[in-house]
């Protein structure tokens, strides 16, 4: 997922003969450490835990009641920037994950204890799904008395189109592994219903099944044991038929969860209030604590930092959604018991890295150049220093199965602020002195800074950069664009679910690039797109852990589409009158199913 994003399909099948799924948890729960320097690598490879599927009775709502939760108040959100998608179908980044969490329903979803093990767990389904045949065959029975916003019940006719519309031309954002396991990898796919279901054509019951209003069956070529997972995800999430509004959709939304958008003014704000056809009896996750969420966009992290640290009038409610305390803050807030306890920390997924546009940086001694300058220990410092992140030495984190702590192809540990003498070196070997790059960043305070730290490494080492700033709300949206004219830009993903197959295909496998997509450095490389391919089909769990480690190694060190910066972490604030705040390890970050407030 993008700063967001797995097991193998095998992987999931053998481990449901157990009757659980083997799963690196994304961080910690709760304010434990958080007199440390935040969370290490150690903290995130303790997390394994077993992810179980839940039955009916795990799936029957209402969800456990937390401790001294009370009715009623408003929560303040603090927020960066806009949501850059409301469509679930177009959201595949962390802020639109969180608000999903809130107005978005699916089949499926994860249960979280306050150990931070999860359970797969039926949402709108009666439970996590059913298989008879180890995965090709996927049963879906709908509970009673869904609906949404409007009162509509929600049949299988909805989860049909919901599916369906994912194959329409104007949905390019979200995840595509439900679409590829239907009707196959890449971008084929869209053949088999180029225009939705907007046309009058579906998919046929070969495929998806729908044979009464309660009953929903996937068909699958092969075994996709990890389906439960990925239909969690948010852009997996139910858009009711009668309520779609195709492109419009995206900035009014249906929802199903137990809160609304009851207003919306695009770069401004967001109110969110109770959904009152939502009925907590079919939920066994979310709550309705409290009567709403008033978001404020334009806040960024020190803005944010200093108002919940100060935690005056409306801040003594405040929370922040995706942002982190700010770099500058942190001893501030560390060093104060009273706001200590107000913290929350976890080690999150995601690998920043800087990109390189193969279509433009085409040799190779460049974009080695680069990643040999780059002084990761000075890149993540404005992104909350020790408790934001960590140097990263390769393109998948630790907490996805197979890390290996000690791969570390360009010497990062050893020079945490870059080589730049051999970096140099490769420069003028390559006849590059001089060289123009067009170098695109967020109009974010924290990566204005870092363009700082980027542009003056690239200077260093001979490099002309042209720096062009982006707006941080449609980020990934510009640079995901096949022609974008960039060079240079950073991304960050992490893992869908805990295996490098959510990690690898989705930002490396050639087949899938298209305006829209995660390959963002444009790779197509003949070799990697058939191994990522005889990877897919492999069936012992063990085996293809190797064999991604093997092809991680040969992108990295054959190819170098993108130099890796920093894994990140997360220390967030909130107000004094939060109750039930938690780090979630699913969703890295606060959980927003469980808040109230106080008084």
């Amino acid at each position: 997922m993008s700063i967001f994003g797995t097991r193998t399909a095998r992987a999931a099948v053998v481990a449901l003969a157990a009757g659980s799924l083997a799963l690196t948890g994304c961080s910690s729960n709760g304010n434990k450490g958080t007199e440390h320097k935040g969370q290490s690598q150690e903290d995130a490879a303790k997390q394994a835990e077993a992810v179980s599927f839940g039955d009916a009775k795990a799936s029957a709502g209402p969800a456990a009641e937390v401790p001294g939760a009370k009715p009623g108040g408003t929560i303040a959100v603090y927020q960066t920037d806009d949501f850059s998608h409301l469509d679930p179908a177009q959201s595949y980044v962390s802020d639109a994950r969180l608000l999903g969490r809130l107005i978005h329903r699916g089949l499926t979803q994860y249960q979280e204890d306050e150990k931070g093990k999860l359970t797969v767990v039926g949402d709108i389904a009666t439970d996590s799904g059913k298989t008879t045949d180890g995965g090709k065959t996927w049963t879906y029975t709908l509970k009673s008395g869904i609906k949404d916003q409007n009162g509509n019940e929600i049949t299988s006719a909805d989860v049909r189109h919901t599916v369906e519309r994912l194959y329409a031309p104007f949905v390019t954002d979200g995840p595509i592994y439900l679409q590829n396991w239907l009707s196959g990898e890449g971008t084929t796919y869209r053949k088999a219903l180029p225009d939705g279901p907007y046309k009058g054509k579906h998919l046929p019951d070969t495929v998806l099944e729908t044979p009464d209003a309660k009953t929903v069956v996937f068909k699958f070529k092969e075994p996709q044991a990890d389906l439960p997972q990925a239909l969690a995800m948010v852009g997996y999430a139910i858009v009711p038929q009668k309520a779609d509004t195709k492109e419009k959709y995206d900035t009014a939304p249906t929802a199903l969860g137990p809160y609304k958008i009851a207003a919306f003014k695009p770069g401004k704000s967001m109110k969110l209030v109770k959904n009152t056809h939502w009925d907590p009896k079919t939920d066994s996750v979310r709550h309705q604590y409290v009567d709403g969420f008033n978001i404020a966009f334009n806040q960024d992290d020190e803005a944010q930092t200093k108002a919940i640290l100060a935690n005056r009038g409306e801040a003594q409610n405040g929370i922040q959604l995706t942002g982190t305390v700010a770099t500058t803050q942190v001893r501030n807030v560390i060093s104060n018991n009273e706001a200590k306890k107000r913290t929350i920390q976890g080690y999150q997924p995601y690998v920043w890295m800087l990109n390189f546009n193969l279509d433009r940086v085409k040799d190779k001694r460049i974009r080695d150049a680069i990643a040999l300058a780059m002084p990761n220990a000075n890149v993540f410092q404005p992104d909350g220093g020790a408790y934001g992140g960590e140097i990263a030495t390769g393109l998948m984190g630790p907490t996805v199965p197979g890390f290996e702590k000690g791969y570390d192809p360009f010497g990062k540990l050893k020079k945490p602020l870059g080589d730049v003498e051999k970096a140099k070196k490769l420069i003028k070997e390559a006849g590059a002195e001089g060289k123009k790059l067009v170098y695109a960043y967020a109009n974010t305070p924290k990566r204005q800074k870092q363009a700082v730290v980027i542009e003056n490494a690239l200077t260093k080492i001979g490099l002309d950069v042209q720096k062009k700033e982006i707006d941080g709300a449609t980020w990934y949206e510009q640079v995901g664009k096949v022609n974008n004219g960039l060079d240079l830009y950073m991304t960050g993903w992490g893992q869908d679910w805990p295996s490098a197959s959510t990690v690898i295909p989705p930002l490396f496998d050639g087949k899938q690039l298209q305006d829209g997509s995660s390959v963002y450095s444009h790779i197509n490389d003949p070799k990697v797109n058939a191994e990522i391919a005889r990877i897919k089909k492999i069936t012992d769990p063990a085996e293809a852990q190797k064999a991604w480690t093997a092809l991680h190694h040969d992108i990295v060190e054959r190819i170098n589409p993108a130099a890796p910066l920093y894994f990140t972490k997360s220390l967030q604030i909130q107000g004094s009158n939060v109750g039930g705040a938690r780090y979630s390890t699913e969703m890295s970050a606060i959980d927003v199913t469980r808040l109230y407030l106080k008084k």
